[in-house]
């Protein structure tokens, strides 16, 4: 069986063909940047990143573009509400994105466009849309004439009459149709605005990934995804003005990512019903494996079922995760095998819609095998068909975090300290240091949590000297090793 995707166009599952033989395009809808992200964010980025992997695993040369909307009603709210200038608003959120993905391995988009880098494609788009007459200007305001597209609807599988009977004119707008949606606002006092052939003004959500998609892909291309609540109105409004300004089919498969749920409700921004990603992650700052537990928690539930987060959950993940590591750390230099075992399985499971949960299963599986085998041998080939699915499936080995990466940091570091700073520092944690080594040092992998809280001390100790310069410094050097370092009041002694 080859691989087979659930298509929310269709409503079933379908075999996976792309539109250039061997070449796949991959368009997630992003993060949009008021806020900070928060867990349902990173399990949206999971999904293409497993798309990803395992496409490039079956051979396919992918091209993935994952976009951030940094202007948009919300951002603007946002800046009027902070002070602050919405570029920075943006920079501070996408960058703590950044780390977050970095921390749980998240495969790098091909291309990161924003939607303030692409107005003129943006203008251009809606051009295109008035001229063929599916949009209309009013006052500097340019819409879209959904009536005028005939399969409006087919995405979310909604009807005109029902549209209508929740549709309204806002006081402020100048719709022909409650229907209508805005392609371009046009800009009020205090807004961010770009010039236009309707006077100063902005672009609307949705057309803004219609343009970045058709500028990074194809005017017609292979798989788009983004969380469900994106079904309607964004994925909808989105097919509507691509298909009645190009003509062509736009996306051919729509994949959509559960909700992450807390006590039943879905996790959003705009309720503040949310856990920050930097704080789930937080609590595993120092394991070599960060990221880990929360990939196979996020991974043990099929992309877009909907998931509840508990504690309680990404504990027994923490456990589950301990279970294989503990197995794996029994072997080192793993050679590459040729046919892992249990192959057929594993390939079954994400051939069938990205079952990550079944593939892990094989993973489980394979690991209690191992324990219970005795023959040396038989071990080592588990081991290694285990290596090769974890890696398919994205897990950070220990390797890539060796402890030699942090002692360069240390040494570096060290080398700009004055010398009677480092006497003070290496006096405040040499009793913390020497009893880790002596009562903890097993292996070289060890090491790490030890340099690593090594690091953080002096980080802290320096901050509470108000060297904050030096401090950031080696926030960074750690941060560039993919560790998310959360930093913590640092109360006077």
């Amino acid at each position: 069986m080859g691989l087979r995707l659930y298509n929310t166009l269709h409503k079933k599952t379908e075999d996976f063909k792309p539109k250039v033989k061997n070449t796949v395009g991959v368009y997630t809808c992003g993060l949009t940047v008021q806020g900070r992200p928060h867990v349902g964010h990173i399990r949206a980025a999971l999904t293409r990143d497993i798309i990803v992997r395992w496409l490039e695993h079956l051979g396919y040369h992918v091209t993935s573009v994952e976009n951030f909307t940094d202007i948009d009603d919300k951002v603007i709210e946002k800046q009027q509400e902070s002070g602050k200038d919405w570029r920075m608003i943006a920079g501070t959120h996408i960058k703590e994105y950044m780390e977050a993905c970095n921390t749980l391995n998240i495969t790098e988009a091909s291309f990161y466009p924003r939607a303030s880098q692409h107005i003129e494609e943006i203008i251009e788009l809606v051009k295109v849309l008035v001229d063929k007459g599916y949009a209309y200007e009013n006052e500097g305001d340019v819409y879209f004439r959904v009536r005028a597209y005939k399969d409006y609807g087919k995405l979310s599988n909604k009807t005109i009459d029902e549209l209508i009977s929740g549709a309204r004119i806002a006081p402020h707008e100048t719709k022909e149709d409650p229907l209508d949606f805005a392609l371009w606002k046009a800009a009020k006092p205090d807004e961010p605005y770009w010039f236009s052939p309707w006077g100063k003004g902005r672009p609307g959500w949705h057309i803004e990934c219609s343009a970045m998609s058709k500028y990074h892909l194809r005017e017609s291309c292979d798989i788009h995804t983004g969380g469900e609540d994106l079904i309607f109105p964004h994925h909808e409004n989105e097919i509507a003005q691509s298909v009645a300004a190009t003509g062509k089919e736009f996306f051919r498969y729509w994949l959509h990512t559960g909700w992450v749920t807390l006590g039943g409700e879905k996790m959003a921004k705009s309720t503040g019903h949310y856990f920050l990603i930097s704080d789930i992650l937080k609590d595993y700052d120092y394991a070599p494996n960060a990221g880990n537990v929360v990939r196979l928690y996020l991974l043990k539930t099929q992309y877009r079922n909907q998931i509840e987060f508990s504690k309680e959950r990404l504990d027994e993940a923490k456990s589950a995760y301990s279970r294989i590591d503990d197995f794996m750390s029994q072997f080192h230099d793993l050679e590459r095998t040729e046919k892992p075992l249990r192959e057929d399985a594993f390939t079954e499971a994400m051939n069938d819609d990205l079952n990550t949960p079944k593939a892990l299963g094989v993973i489980f599986d394979l690991v209690s095998t191992g324990y219970e085998t005795k023959d040396e041998n038989e071990r080592k080939k588990i081991a290694s068909s285990v290596k090769h699915y974890l890696n398919v499936l994205g897990f950070r080995e220990k390797a890539e975090r060796p402890f030699k990466e942090l002692t360069d940091v240390l040494e570096d570091v060290l080398q700009k300290l004055p010398e009677e700073k480092k006497s003070r520092l290496f006096t405040a944690v040499a009793k913390t240091f020497l009893a880790n080594f002596v009562s903890n040092i097993r292996d070289e992998q060890d090491f790490f949590p030890i340099m690593l809280n090594l690091l953080l001390f002096m980080k802290d100790e320096l901050r509470r000297e108000k060297n904050y310069e030096m401090a950031d410094y080696i926030k960074k050097r750690i941060t560039e090793k993919g560790i998310l370092v959360q930093d913590k009041k640092i109360e006077h002694l």
